[in-house]
């Protein structure tokens, strides 16, 4: 089962290093699960620093241009 949906994931992260899910193959969406590894997809996880307690739309669609977070791309797809 895909990940990629045609919106955001919205969610109240803590601070810390979030690993956000490029292929849309993970289980445990919107962080990666190592599913790009095991079904050979070329593609790899984005690792970003949360630095404080926020809300994050972690982008769904993967066409975003400011990945991986929304940009609002998926509303024009």
């Amino acid at each position: 089962m895909s990940g990629i949906q045609n919106r955001p994931y919205v969610i109240n992260e803590a601070p810390g290093k979030k690993a956000w899910c490029a292929c849309g193959e993970s289980e445990d969406q919107p962080y990666c699960d190592g599913s790009h590894s095991r079904k050979n997809t070329g593609k790899v996880p984005m690792v970003v620093e949360i630095g404080a307690t926020k809300k994050v739309a972690w982008c769904g669609c993967r066409q975003s241009k400011n990945k991986p977070f929304c940009d609002g791309t998926h509303s024009k797809l």
